[in-house]
């Protein structure tokens, strides 16, 4: 399950084509039902629809505070209905004691990191048809939360770009899970700045990404479920210690696995952050 159900309408009493499930806020993914053959775009981009009527729609980090939706059903009738994003505060994360061509990588390497990153790019564009999202998901590993998404990064006092994942602490060797069934679409055991890193696909444009691994136990092209291990932690690529970070997207756009995943079971040793997850200590 995404969330709760949501069944917001463009006017008091009016009958609902498509259901929603998830939480619509900047970082969320929302799980839709409509009929199926039905036609859906979100701000004028066509969704992807399957064959009984099941979509998916998300929302980056800076998402604007409306969205329309808009679902034309075969037999004609269509709805247009504009949904409000809730706004999100992101933390803001120093991180010191980073080598400096971690931060700032030499010209001798850029190009390769330029490659890494074309090569995940290319992949985040394939489109598969199954949806094995409609399972729900489960959390990789368990552990205290010590980085969260969209958190303002400062390494070494240099400001860099936000943060795309939740980082979950653990022992180097831990097992990693699939949060979800799906296939292997990358296995690659050494990216400059990820380490080892690995790429589910979940179907519709969905997909998780585990960065600094120790090894990958999957290969690409590899079906996958939910639950399976999949990979271990690691403290490989840009780290100061052993942690999976976990990432989602959407085609490009970045979704907050926290916003899709069940709550974590509060540390008692930890006290909660302003979003209600276990905060870094």
């Amino acid at each position: 399950m995404l969330g709760a159900l949501l069944t917001a309408g463009p006017s008091a009493g009016a009958e609902d084509l498509a259901a929603l499930e998830g939480r619509l806020a900047q970082g969320g993914l929302v799980l839709g039902r409509t009929a199926a053959g039905a036609k859906v775009t979100l701000d004028g981009r066509p969704v992807r629809v399957g064959p009984d009527g099941v979509f998916l729609i998300g929302f980056g980090r800076d998402a604007a505070a409306t969205a329309v939706l808009d679902v034309t059903l075969g037999d004609g009738r269509r709805q247009r209905r504009t949904l409000a994003i809730e706004p999100r505060k992101f933390d803001i994360q120093r991180i010191d004691g980073l080598p400096d061509k971690m931060v700032t990588p030499p010209p001798d390497l850029l190009a390769r990191i330029k490659r890494e990153n074309a090569k995940v790019a290319e992949l985040r564009r394939v489109d598969s048809e199954f949806a094995e999202f409609t399972a729900g998901f489960i959390w990789p590993v368990a552990g205290p939360v010590t980085g969260v998404y969209g958190s303002q990064r400062i390494l070494n006092g240099e400001p860099r770009a936000p943060h795309w994942g939740v980082d979950i602490a653990a022992p180097t060797g831990t097992p990693v899970r699939a949060p979800a069934g799906g296939v292997v679409r990358l296995a690659e055991p050494d990216f400059y700045l990820t380490g080892g890193t690995l790429l589910i696909d979940h179907g519709h444009g969905l997909m998780s990404a585990f960065l600094h691994l120790s090894a990958i136990d999957v290969t690409v092209g590899q079906q996958v479920k939910q639950g399976e291990f999949v990979a271990r932690v690691g403290a490989t690529g840009r780290v100061t210690g052993a942690h999976l970070d976990w990432r989602m997207n959407l085609f490009d756009m970045r979704i907050d696995p926290v916003l899709v995943a069940p709550p974590l079971p509060p540390d008692p040793n930890c006290p909660p952050n302003p979003f209600g997850r276990p905060s870094s200590c």
